[in-house]
């Protein structure tokens, strides 16, 4: 038997640009043990919002992700409108549909390109990067943002479209249709690219099912489940789209998963400016909410996200809690990188598009005699992280 070497990957590292820790075991060049350790992103969105208006929290919730910044700017406002038991006009709900699957295809553009990168394939990520501003700059035309759009707002949507601006995104969703078609080509032709990832970071359905993985991750795995299509929310439940899904379970699966809801997303916006119904784009609603709690769930482009507020009947939330999709998908990476090659690594962890900036919290821990409100230092926060949960 030969020795097993430890190889120990970031927290800051190239593979990713933000900090996670893994420790792997070794037998050669076979992955036989995977540690994941996460915690080095300190985020306080959360505890922050209870210190804050809704309104204001609309907009600091919005920059939990900057990729996925519509996600959860809608999951808060659809939770806190439930609470408020607010109906929002069907015009506002169509157009919440067309930004959020605008906004999936710039994240699955975003991600191929990444994909292509890991596994040395830079022309992909060139000509998928530049359709990717075709994206962002139907975006700005729609919202006035290329990132962090400010769209929602409580009982609607803040601007509504013009019949110029709906040409303009019919024009632009049809040539990124053209592109997405020649990606899909790519995808399910080219030797070079298959032999990559075929049979890489395989994860059968069983597993994922238990390890609940959602989004690309799972339906890559055979996994017929989203969000959209199973508990509609917006306009989807008057919006007809399939559900893609890949029974391969490897890094080619979630590759085929991601370029085939390219396509489905085009169809849905042209589907919804289409149909666009005529009606306000907002209705009041009152600045204080009243007691009460409700979760929301949006199919972000990674997954399944989980947003849940508690309201106490002031201007202030009490509770507001976020399960990113990177969270429930982190914990089916361990079976992924089982006796996988180490030059694997990069692109099964890129294969679940993970964002450690919508997923990390800081939980601080109390000590016995700690006064409320104690502020700490850098040092004695990294002291502390030491002693729970030593290196």
């Amino acid at each position: 038997m030969s020795e097993r070497l430890t190889l120990p990957i970031g927290p800051q590292h190239p593979l990713l640009k933000e900090p996670i820790h893994f420790r792997f075991t070794l037998d050669g060049e076979t992955i036989v043990d995977a540690d994941i350790r996460m915690g080095y992103n300190h985020r306080g969105i959360e505890k922050a919002a209870e210190e804050r208006t809704y309104i204001q929290d609309l907009y600091m919730i919005e920059r939990i992700c900057g990729i996925c910044s519509h996600v959860h700017a809608t999951n808060f406002v659809q939770a806190v409108e439930k609470i408020l038991n607010v109906e929002i006009p069907s015009r506002a709900k169509f157009l919440r549909v067309v930004v959020g699957e605008l906004e999936r295809i710039h994240s699955h553009l975003l991600w191929l390109g990444i994909a292509g990168h890991e596994i040395g394939f830079d022309t992909l990520f060139m000509v998928s990067w530049r359709d990717r501003e075709i994206v962002q700059d139907l975006l700005e035309i729609i919202t006035g943002n290329r990132v962090n759009y400010g769209m929602n707002t409580f009982g609607g949507v803040r601007k509504d479209m013009t019949p110029e601006e709906i040409e303009e995104t019919l024009k632009g969703i049809k040539i990124l249709e053209e592109r997405t078609l020649y990606y899909q080509k790519v995808v399910k032709e080219e030797s070079t690219f298959i032999a990559r990832v075929s049979g890489v970071g395989y994860l059968p359905k069983d597993i994922a099912l238990a390890y609940c993985a959602v989004g690309p991750t799972a339906r890559g795995s055979g996994v017929d489940y989203d969000v959209r299509k199973d508990l509609p929310y917006a306009a989807y439940g008057q919006i007809p789209f399939n559900v893609i899904t890949s029974d391969r379970g490897d890094v080619l699966g979630r590759t085929l998963v991601r370029v085939g809801e390219i396509i489905e997303a085009v169809k849905i916006i042209r589907y919804a400016l289409e149909n666009l119904p005529e009606s306000p784009i907002s209705v009041r609603v009152p600045r204080k909410v009243p007691a009460g709690e409700t979760t929301s769930r949006y199919e972000a482009p990674r997954g399944e996200c989980i947003h849940f507020v508690r309201a106490n009947g002031s201007e202030k939330p009490d509770r507001v809690k976020v399960r990113a999709p990177t969270m429930a998908n982190l914990m089916s990476i361990r079976h992924c990188l089982l006796n996988q090659q180490v030059a694997d690594i990069p692109i099964i962890i890129a294969a679940i598009d993970p964002c450690l900036s919508c997923t990390d919290r800081l939980i601080l821990l109390k000590q016995e005699g700690e006064k409320e409100g104690e502020i700490l230092t850098w040092e004695e926060l990294r002291r502390r992280s030491i002693a729970k949960r030593p290196l």
